[in-house]
């Protein structure tokens, strides 16, 4: 399957199946990093573009760019080979979720095949930024809260486990997270949000260097 730009609706393709999520124009890179013009500026959404750009002027400060990077390639593909799941991203939360680490199955491999962003309303991954705490799914169909999701149907993923990345400004930059399409014992839910909590915390040395004292 692939999953055009502009196109809401997955189409069916004859090649190996692929999700390609919509990219909107966003300026890469630690310089000139800046937010969509002519947002609202009142309400909920108000709020939303406030947060916004607090994680903007965040990432630049601390020279952080949005674009993908091996090293949190390797964060992404070393969390999914300790979990034992096929997928791994590394997620900050911009005008869309936004994998600057990502680790995938190969392209050969009859699997879903990603893209680098995907809209808010996508996954789980807005539930662990809105809570800002870990999230846990070994079975994402075993709550009708988390079982209808485009990511469910798409990719076909039956089990979740993501962490927020929160600076100590307390701004919410995004989330690390796994995703596989087998779900996992109940048994093994501890083990794996530990997992992604480790890993959360990683990047985050990565993002903020903690002072040498």
């Amino acid at each position: 399957m692939s999953y055009q730009p502009n196109d809401p609706h997955l189409v069916p393709q004859t090649a190996q199946p692929s999700l390609f999520l919509p990219q909107r124009g966003m300026r890469n890179g630690a310089q000139g990093l800046s937010i969509p013009t002519g947002a609202p500026v009142t309400g909920p959404q108000h709020q939303q573009t406030s947060e916004l750009a607090q994680q903007y002027e965040l990432l630049e400060r601390l020279g952080v760019s949005t674009a993908a990077s091996q090293d949190f390639d390797e964060l992404a593909r070393d969390m999914a080979q300790q979990a034992g799941f096929l997928y791994g991203f590394v997620n900050l939360f911009l005008e869309e979720q936004t994998f600057i680490g990502l680790h995938q199955p190969p392209a050969d491999s009859g699997y879903v095949i990603v893209g680098r962003t995907m809209s808010h309303d996508h996954g789980w991954c807005p539930e662990v930024v809105a809570r800002k705490k870990a999230l846990p799914l070994h079975d994402v169909h075993a709550s009708p809260r988390f079982s209808g999701n485009h990511v469910v149907d798409a990719v076909g993923i039956r089990s979740y486990f993501g962490a927020p990345l929160i600076h100590d400004s307390g701004t919410v930059l995004g989330t690390v997270c796994v995703i596989d399409p087998e779900r996992r014992p109940l048994s093994e839910a501890r083990r794996l949000r530990d997992i992604v909590i480790s890993t959360g915390a990683q990047v985050m040395d990565h993002i903020a260097p903690a002072p040498v004292r």
